[in-house]
Formats: structure tokens, C-alpha cells, sequence
């Protein structure tokens, strides 16, 4: 019985060995850095110790050797290697960001293969299909600690002073920036600050790129109006798009204007227009302020997607509207007067006090006040109606007030036009209620002949159906007089 048990042990030990040869060379293969491995440990050779001679090499060592990516869901997996990692990675930033002349062209494909490895992935899915960017938390990136650092290391190389453009762009290409782009749909805030400062860069550095990222940020944006609905980024490359805008030349390319047209006013219609609002009002009113001539375009369009049933997407386009004039012509002004102010009017007559407020308080403008005081011809006529009504009518006492502000201001402005439409106003109402009164006693005649019309009715159908009764009566042998029932008049058989 000795014997198989003898055989059993030995067979186990064969078999550990083997287990044990098959990971040295493993371990062996990734310290090699073959089947794309490489080995994560700690180097005690420092960059800036080495020679000059060596730094070189030593850098594209430690490039790859933060190629190597973990896994962060796993919060106690090989700790040791993500903290090796993360020294590595300050080292990095360190000496690219105080060396001189350390970016030598054998560097740039490293540098861009271990940033790619580490930043290009496909991100999760919402944890929350009913995510709600204004109410619920976002779920942040759980390998921010090394992440985090890898987007420094890029901006310390983009913004260091030994960059090569030259050099550069043979690796930052419209693949690279196309896989960036992506990335601005991560639902962690702090990767989509660190992406807006990286894409601004490249944009800034990689003139043969700029149409590329312009074209595919706008086909971004109208996925996003006309499919999706969803991308997480908008605000920030909203944000970019407003540092892009400021730095056009006049005067403006079609396609500059093209973009303003079909891209940023449909960019007003989706429900979450609250997440971007004031990136996508800052870029309106750069394109404006390089060209005036916009203005009528720009407005025509935002009173063309005005919310109907959303008083707080309401609140924001009026708020839009004043950042527009604040910067609007007087020749401009003159010509969108008529159709702004009555949407304004309807919104003085808002039930919803915010959406009245808002639009009351353009009379606190001063550069506003004066354009309606040059045009006010227009504008009074336009207004009065619905403030006069509203300071009769309307339930909020601080409507109400600011109402009767608005209303003296008008007053002030054109006494005698003040008392005309007040007048007309007045006789305007008095035919209204004459033409109601006249309405609701047509109603009544009109329901009274109704009434004798049923009536009628009634009493021929009532006469039509005693006239049936005679007749069936009359017809009736048993009912003649001095008549009898008839008799069998056939004999009996015998």
C-alpha cells in the first residue's frame, strides 16, 4: 500500500513543478516584454541619476513599463503594482515636466502608445439606466489614481517647450483624436475637464487637425440632437467650441456660419438643454459679436424652437435673449423687435412667476431699456395689451408690481402714446364685452329655440302616436257596438 501512495506524491510534486516552471516563464516572457508584457516592478534607477546617455532608454523603459494597465474593481489586487505604477507615473510628470530637451523623436510613438493603453477604452454603460445628470450622482472612474496621472503626463508633454509639432503629429493622427472624442462621453467630471484642456491643445498645436475636430465635434452634436439624445460631454466641448469661435477670422467662413445655423440653435431643442446651456449661450453670442449680421438668423431660430410646455427651458431662453441684446445693434434690434417682443408679451402672461419675472426684468437693462426707448413706436404697442391685463389679473403680487414699474416707465417714455393705447385699450375691452354679451344672448335664444324645437317634437310624436291608437281601435271588430264574438258555424259531426 506504500507504493501508490509513493506514486501519488510523486505525481502531485511532477505536476506543482510544472505549474511552477509554466509561471517562471511567464514571468520570465514579461520581464522580456514579450506577448506584449511587461514587467511592473520597482526601479531604483531614478531618470535624472542615469547618464545622458541612458535617460533616454531608461525613459521608454518606464513608458512601457506604465503601459501595463490594472484592474481597479478589484480594490485589493496587486496593490504592490499599482503603487510602483503610480511612482513611476509622478516620476514621469516630474521629468517631463522639469528636464530640457528630454522629448527626443524616439520618444513621441512611446509616450503615445503607453498614453493610449491607458486612456482608450470602451467606457461601461450607465449603472443607472434612468441617469439624471441634474439629480443623480455620476459614477466616477475607479481607476482615477493612475489615470488621473496619465492625463498630467500628456498635458506636461503637449506644453512643454522641447514639443515638436513635426514630431508630434506623426502619432497624434485623426485615429488618435477620433478615439479622444469618445472619451468626452465618461460620466466622471474629472476626466472630461482633463479631456477639454487636452483637446484644446492639440487644437491649438495640430493646424492640419483643426477642420477634423471641428467636423467631428459637429457630427457629435447632431447625434446627439437627432438620435441620441444622450452624451455626457456637450458642456465641455461646447466650451472648447467657445475659445475656437473667439479666435475665427473675418469675415466668417460659410461653414462657420453653417455650423451656427443647423448645429448650435437645434442644439436648443433637447431636454437636458439645462446640462450646457450657458457654453451653448456663450458660443451664440461670440458668433454674433464677430458678425452682427447673424442676429435676425440667430433669433428667428431660438423663437422657432421656444419651449411650449418647459417653463425653466423657458427661463433660459430668456435669459439667452438678453445676452443677445446686450450686445445687439440698434439697426439689428429694428429689425427682430416685432417678433421678439411678442413672445416676450406671452411670457409677461406666463402663470409661471419665474417665466414673468425673467422677462420683466429686461426693463432693468439699461442698454435694453434705451433700444426700446428709441423704437418704443413699436415696442409699446406690442407690450401694453398684455401688461395691462396682467396687472388686473395675474395672482403674484410681485408680477403684479413689477408690472405697474413697467407700465410707468412707459408712461414716461411717451406720455401721449401712453394715454392712446390706454385709451384704445379701454374701448377695445368695452367692445369685448359688449360683442360677449351679445354672444352669451345668442346662446340663450339659440338654447331656447332648441328647447321649443324638443318641444314640438315632442307633442307631434305624442299626437302622431294617439292618432295610431283611434285607428287601431276603430279597426277593432270587438270594439263596434251591437256586434258579437263569431260563432262556429260548422255543425257538429256525428
Amino acid at each position: 500500500s506504500i507504493i501508490p501512495v509513493r506514486a501519488g506524491v510523486q505525481a502531485l510534486m511532477t505536476s506543482s513543478n510544472q505549474a511552477c516552471n509554466a509561471w517562471q516563464r511567464l514571468a520570465r516572457k514579461c520581464r522580456e516584454g514579450k506577448n506584449g508584457c511587461v514587467h511592473v516592478s520597482r526601479s531604483s534607477e531614478i531618470i535624472r541619476d542615469v547618464g545622458a546617455g541612458e535617460q533616454e532608454e531608461l525613459l521608454i523603459r518606464k513608458l512601457r513599463q506604465c503601459s501595463v494597465v490594472f484592474d481597479f474593481m478589484d480594490p485589493v489586487a496587486d496593490i504592490k503594482g499599482k503603487e510602483v505604477k503610480r511612482a513611476t507615473l509622478n516620476e514621469l510628470v516630474d521629468y517631463v515636466t522639469a528636464g530640457r530637451g528630454v522629448l527626443t523623436e524616439p520618444v513621441y510613438p512611446e509616450i503615445i502608445r503607453m498614453i493610449s493603453a491607458n486612456l482608450f477604452r470602451t467606457l461601461p454603460p450607465s449603472e443607472n439606466p434612468d441617469f439624471d445628470p441634474e439629480e443623480d450622482d455620476p459614477t466616477l472612474e475607479a481607476s482615477w489614481p493612475h489615470l488621473q496621472l496619465v492625463y498630467e503626463f500628456f498635458l506636461r508633454f503637449l506644453e512643454s517647450p522641447d514639443f515638436q509639432p513635426a514630431h508630434g503629429k506623426r502619432v497624434i493622427d485623426q485615429k488618435f483624436v477620433l478615439q479622444l472624442l469618445e472619451l468626452f462621453d465618461s460620466e466622471d467630471p474629472r476626466e472630461r475637464d482633463f479631456l477639454k484642456t487636452v483637446l484644446h491643445r492639440i487644437y491649438g498645436k495640430f493646424l492640419g487637425l483643426r477642420a477634423f475636430i471641428r467636423k467631428q465635434i459637429n457630427n457629435i452634436f447632431l447625434r446627439f440632437i437627432y438620435e441620441t439624445e444622450h452624451f455626457n460631454g456637450v458642456g465641455e466641448l461646447l466650451e472648447i467650441l467657445g475659445s475656437i469661435i473667439n479666435g475665427f477670422a473675418l469675415p466668417l467662413k460659410a461653414e462657420h456660419k453653417q455650423f451656427l445655423v443647423k448645429v448650435l440653435i437645434p442644439l436648443h431643442k433637447p431636454k437636458c438643454l439645462g446640462l450646457y446651456h450657458a457654453q451653448l449661450a456663450y458660443c451664440v453670442v461670440q458668433f454674433l459679436e464677430k458678425d452682427a449680421t447673424l442676429t435676425e438668423q440667430v433669433m428667428k431660430g431660438l423663437l422657432k424652437f421656444w419651449p411650449k410646455t418647459c417653463s425653466q427651458k423657458e427661463v433660459m431662453f430668456l435669459g439667452e435673449i438678453e445676452e443677445i441684446l446686450d450686445v445687439i445693434e440698434p439697426t439689428q434690434f429694428a429689425r427682430i423687435q416685432e417678433p421678439l417682443f411678442k413672445q416676450i408679451a406671452k411670457c409677461v402672461c406666463s402663470p409661471h412667476f419665474q417665466v414673468a419675472e425673467r422677462a420683466l426684468y429686461f426693463w432693468n437693462n439699461e442698454y435694453i431699456l434705451s433700444l426700446i426707448e428709441e423704437n418704443n413706436q413699436v415696442v409699446m404697442p406690442l407690450m401694453f395689451p398684455a401688461l395691462y391685463r396682467i396687472s388686473k389679473e395675474h395672482w403674484n403680487q410681485t408680477i403684479v408690481a413689477l408690472v405697474y414699474n413697467v407700465l410707468k416707465t412707459f408712461m414716461e417714455m411717451n406720455t401721449k402714446l401712453f394715454d392712446e393705447l390706454t385709451s384704445a385699450y379701454k374701448s377695445e375691452r368695452q367692445r369685448e364685452k359688449k360683442r360677449e354679451k351679445e354672444r352669451d344672448e345668442l346662446w340663450k335664444r339659440l338654447s331656447q329655440l332648441e328647447l321649443n324645437h324638443r318641444s314640438r317634437v315632442a307633442g307631434n310624436n305624442a299626437g302622431t302616436a294617439a292618432t295610431a291608437g283611434n285607428s287601431a281601435a276603430a279597426a277593432s271588430p270587438s270594439s263596434r257596438p251591437g256586434t258579437s264574438p263569431p260563432t262556429n258555424s260548422g255543425g257538429s259531426s256525428n
